[in-house]
């Protein structure tokens, strides 16, 4: 079991850029597939952005393309650095770990995702 923690969360103008990390409280991720969700107020969590547990395959959702780059830092963090921000990217951000599968997987799935954390808010204003 992985324990996980989000950081870097806060207010923003738009245009602006923050850089969201998600640290392993005990553990390394380097065994997990990881991925970044998104939850609006009102609405279903949602898929931003995957890696894969070699840190070679990445996904984004099209809403993020281009402008948010998720990466491995180290054994125990995943970054989720987010450029060019828009006030439609407001919502509480969080992490999940997936256990197992092919060593090039990516997942979009929340139901795919065995441990998450928190959850970080992320507040854009226009």
């Amino acid at each position: 079991q992985v324990q996980l923690v989000e950081s870097g969360g806060g207010l923003v103008q738009a245009g602006g850029s923050l850089r969201l990390s998600c640290t392993a409280s005990e553990r390394t991720v380097s065994p997990y597939a990881m991925g970044w969700f998104r939850q609006a107020p009102g609405q279903e969590r949602q898929f931003v952005a995957a890696i894969s547990r070699g840190g070679g395959f990445k996904d984004y959702a099209d809403s993020v393309k281009g402008r948010f780059t998720i990466s491995r830092d180290n054994v125990r963090t995943v970054v989720l650095q987010m450029n060019n921000l828009k006030p439609e990217d407001t919502a509480v951000y969080s992490c999940g770990a997936k256990e197992g599968g092919s060593y090039y997987l990516t997942a979009r799935g929340t139901d795919e995702y065995d441990y998450w954390g928190q959850g970080t808010q992320v507040t854009v204003s226009s």
